[in-house]
């Protein structure tokens, strides 16, 4: 139940009347006995948001499309790693100073070692070049020491800038292969990867029948991620796992990268099961 005294914590974008985060949140304050509430602002200027979330002082804020780029010279700090990305979805109100972080990468990792994955010295081949690539590519590179990052792509320009940038601002091994054009590169590098990440939208509602590679081409002994959680349960990941393959499910990145804003915004451990649940509930009533 809310007062006067009530921490006031929200998101910014546009649009955001679909958005999970709200319900997802506030259970969570409600289970922690946290006197907060998170609302959902629809936000075409942006620069007035992060005044208001100032002159209000509240305590902090997701940001999703189209503010995640924009929000950035607004802000008094920004995280490192988020500074790679290029991109901020999480912003703390530090006693009036806003610090901006990206809690997406840094979600997929965590969902991945949750899963029990080591992710010491193992290749890596991501498919996919555009933003949620670069978040987690760079919180791979930045944070873990894999072997190397393989991009595959089919943007020419997005792919080889994202593996230059990896290799520049981190120092890890990059390289970028583009996906019709090397064929072959590419089935090697997916049949030689230690993980394997699909950041594409391929295999999202309504496209539930395609695949980003083959599964022919992901050998038995790799783990696989897919960012994809509508469905829950992509076919890639499905065949991958008749395969015997270690698979992660893309709602475990985004409940992760929620659950780092929650403890990143209160210090105190998430109820990560709850969240899970109405994560879930939530797609599943969609």
């Amino acid at each position: 139940m809310t007062d006067a005294h009530s921490k006031v914590y929200c998101i910014i974008g546009n649009p955001v009347r679909h958005s999970m985060s709200p319900h997802v949140h506030n259970a969570a304050f409600s289970e922690r006995g946290i006197n907060a509430v998170y609302v959902a602002f629809e936000v075409e200027d942006v620069e007035k948001a992060v005044r208001g979330i100032r002159a209000l002082g509240i305590g902090g804020a997701s940001v999703t499309i189209p503010h995640k780029l924009s929000v950035m010279p607004q802000l008094d700090e920004i995280d490192e790693v988020a500074q790679m990305i290029g991109a901020v979805n999480t912003i703390v109100n530090e006693d009036g100073r806003l610090f901006g972080l990206n809690t997406d990468g840094p979600g997929a990792v965590k969902a991945i070692k949750d899963a029990g994955i080591e992710l010491e010295g193992r290749n890596v081949a991501m498919i996919g070049s555009g933003g949620a690539a670069r978040a987690v590519g760079f919180a791979l590179a930045a944070t873990e020491n894999v072997a190397d990052i393989t991009v595959l792509g089919i943007v020419r320009d997005e792919l080889s800038r994202l593996a230059g940038e990896l290799g520049e601002k981190t120092g890890a091994t990059a390289r970028g292969i583009m996906l019709e054009e090397q064929k072959e590169a590419a089935k090697k590098a997916v049949e030689e990867a230690g993980l394997v990440i699909n950041a594409s939208p391929m295999g999202m509602h309504p496209h539930e029948n395609e695949t980003p590679v083959p599964a022919e081409w992901v050998t038995p002994d790799t783990a696989v991620l897919d960012v994809v959680y509508t469905p829950l349960e992509t076919r890639f990941l499905k065949e991958v796992k008749a395969k015997g393959c270690r698979t992660v499910q893309g709602v475990e990145m985004f409940l992760n990268q929620a659950v780092l804003q929650f403890e990143r915004w209160t210090r105190e451990s998430a109820p990560v099961e709850l969240m899970r649940r109405i994560v879930i509930e939530n797609l599943e009533a969609k």
